[in-house]
């Protein structure tokens, strides 16, 4: 397996699983998110994986054609310089990382975590971040798997 960033060439298996991914939140929260839609549109995620603030790392089979995914993890550089209340600290967000549900347990995620890490530690990152629904258990005991503890926690009240 080789992680990497990934290019235009996989958007493909990167929308494919960006599907895998939208189902679980649509099943698990079927009053918020939507079923059977896309979550970008082709010229948004170009520029997501054109962009150097958000970068994508993908895992591929090493001999695989182009395109075929087994996990991403969708990144975003964040600061705040010169807040009132926030210190100047680099982190870097993971805003998605997802492994293919027929491919999981076979530490694709943990790999794909790891090379996050390694990548925000060369970046001079203070830390990484993520949030998670508190409907994906299997995804919550992944990260705590990994090492995550809570930072924030989110609430609502349903009217």
């Amino acid at each position: 397996m080789n992680i990497r960033r990934a290019t235009p060439a996989d958007m493909p298996g990167i929308n494919r699983l960006l599907c895998q991914v939208l189902m679980v939140h649509h099943n698990g929260r079927p009053d918020l998110f939507k079923a059977n839609v896309k979550k970008y549109t082709d010229e948004e995620l170009q520029k997501i994986i054109a962009d150097d603030k958000t970068p994508i790392f993908v895992a591929v089979e090493e001999d695989a054609p182009a395109g075929e995914i087994l996990g991403y993890a969708f990144c975003i550089f964040q600061q705040h310089i010169d807040n009132n209340i926030l210190t100047d600290v680099k982190t870097l967000y993971i805003d998605d990382l997802c492994v293919d549900e027929e491919k999981r347990g076979l530490h694709i995620g943990q790999k794909l975590y790891e090379y996050v890490l390694a990548f925000a530690r060369e970046q001079g990152c203070y830390n990484v971040t993520l949030n998670v629904w508190s409907c994906n258990e299997s995804a919550m005991r992944f990260y705590e798997k990994c090492g995550l503890v809570p930072q924030k926690i989110g609430m609502e009240k349903i009217l």
